[in-house]
């Protein structure tokens, strides 16, 4: 009976040391610590310890498929384990490491080691290279290396770093910089700096700087032609050039649609021809064409004729008044009838007007009360007095002919005293009435009209106030007499007088009205 008894409990026996070694088993927790990231060639530590265990424990550091790294084990208790590791290419995955007591084995988290390779020989390409372009295409910049891994990429723009604040025109995106649409704005210098960061350790390698350069497109050309005279030899020179674009450029000239000089233009916009004329003979069309890589224009044509001055001159006058009607200066323009290059010169009193040592040009200040503008075409005064009174005449040549014949005008007056500046806001000449006059005689139109209109519209209001008394009156009397079939006979005189005067009364007012 008792060995019967002793035989039912071994089960349960058994399956009580299977619970106990189970509950062994479950409390023993390792945990392990250690770096995610590494750089290669470094050192790192992973620590395994199993708190609260029975002693001694024993640790293994696990690699991925079961690869023993190193062991140890904790004779003190709660002594973590330590396994010190240089980094090499292998050292790169999963780790976890395995505590193992008397009572039991337990397995700790995971932590996945990532080895870091630092940037080397950093360099920028680019998309087109060498990186030149001309304004609205695309260029790409790539930020390579020869080593490294794990980066991360700062992009400097003439030596200023580019943020998303401080450049909306360039967009970076790995290792890439991208400009779409370039302008001349993206031109300058660009490099780049490649670095990884590994436990605010941060290692880089910056590449040398690259030169982009944005061509700007050439605009239409422009053409012009001058001429001059050596001796009894006349000399022509066109000019051809444009107001944008890079150079070089290639510029060709034609006459009658054939090419007669072409220049490459390497360091400016503009070339010059030398060309044959004649003056008053037409020696053809000439026009200017610009090519480059992208883009080939042609200017407007010109006439390669070169007309005499001559014909009629005649000096025109015009006063400038202010807002308030005072006059602040004269202008006088010299037209001439013909002439494709003239050389104007101004006169007062038959003295030359001003010196005629002043060079030429578009707007040519002479006398801090003299001007003159448009190629000496136009002479305006801006101080006036009487000494700026006088006749005024101009006269022209050939610009190309020093010694050539003057073709003048008749003088004209211009009197500007002290008493008709000071006294009329509206100064007059002798060669020109100002509009102001003719606004002042309107106003007095207006007025006279105006009271004019008063006067018969007073009129016009007495006489039919005066119509309805006299109605009125007529009606009383027939109302207070009606037994009288006629008039008094004693009478006639003053009711006739008083028809009369009635009827007239009428009349005015009908032809007032």
């Amino acid at each position: 009976m008792k060995k019967l008894q002793a035989l039912n409990l071994l089960p349960i026996l058994a399956l009580a040391n299977v619970f106990v070694k189970i509950s062994g088993s479950v409390s023993l927790r390792p945990v392990l610590t250690g770096p995610d990231k590494a750089y290669l060639g470094s050192g790192v530590v992973f620590r395994c310890i199993a708190p609260d265990s029975s002693l001694p424990v024993t640790y293994e550091l696990m690699k991925d498929g079961g690869l023993r790294i190193a062991t140890g084990t904790d004779l003190q208790g709660d002594q973590p384990a330590a396994f010190f590791q240089k980094v090499t290419m292998t050292s790169e995955g999963s780790y976890h490491c395995e505590a193992k007591t008397g009572e039991g084995t337990g397995i700790s988290n995971k932590i996945r080691l990532s080895v870091v390779i630092p940037a080397s020989m950093t360099r920028v390409n680019s998309e087109p290279f060498p990186p030149v372009a001309f304004e609205g295409s695309r260029i790409v910049l790539s930020c390579d290396v020869t080593k490294g891994s794990h980066l991360s990429y700062t992009w400097f723009f003439n030596r200023k770093e580019i943020t998303p604040s401080t450049s909306s025109l360039l967009h970076a995106t790995g290792n890439k910089l991208v400009m779409e649409k370039v302008t001349p704005g993206h031109a300058g210098y660009y490099y780049c700096m490649a670095w990884s960061s590994v436990q605010n350790i941060r290692r880089f390698s910056s590449s040398t700087e690259v030169k982009v350069e944005v061509k700007v497109h050439v605009s239409t050309p422009r053409i012009s032609f001058s001429i001059s005279k050596v001796g009894d030899s006349y000399h022509g020179n066109v000019t051809c050039w444009s107001s944008r674009g890079t150079p070089p450029v290639n510029f060709s000239l034609s006459v009658d649609n054939k090419e007669v000089g072409a220049v490459i233009a390497a360091e400016s916009l503009a070339a010059w021809f030398p060309v044959a004329v004649v003056p008053g003979l037409d020696m053809g069309m000439a026009r200017c064409r610009v090519k480059t890589e992208m883009q080939e224009l042609l200017s407007e044509p010109v006439t390669l004729e070169v007309v005499p001055v001559g014909g009629d001159v005649k000096v025109e006058v015009e006063h400038l008044y202010r807002a308030d009607s005072k006059l602040v200066g004269v202008r006088l323009s010299c037209q001439i009838s013909r002439g494709t290059f003239p050389y104007i010169s101004w006169l007062l009193n038959d003295s030359v007007l001003p010196p005629e040592t002043h060079v030429d040009s578009h707007i040519q200040p002479v006398l801090p009360h003299y001007a003159l503008v448009d190629h000496r075409r136009t002479l305006i005064l801006a101080k006036l007095g009487p000494e700026e009174s006088g006749y005024y005449r101009c006269r022209a040549r050939d610009s190309y002919d020093d010694y050539g014949a003057w073709v003048e005008s008749t003088a004209v007056l211009v009197r500007l005293t002290d008493r008709i500046l000071n006294s009329m806001p509206r100064a007059t000449s002798s060669t020109e009435t100002p509009p102001n006059v003719f606004i002042t005689a309107i106003e007095v139109i207006a007025i006279v009209f105006c009271c004019f209109l008063l006067l018969t519209l007073t009129v016009a209001v007495a006489c039919v106030y005066k119509k309805f008394g006299h109605e009125q009156a007529r009606a009383h009397t027939v109302t207070t007499n009606p037994s009288l079939d006629t008039f008094p006979m004693s009478s006639p005189t003053s009711q006739s007088g008083d028809r009369q005067a009635d009827t007239s009364s009428v009349q005015l007012c009908s032809s007032s009205t």
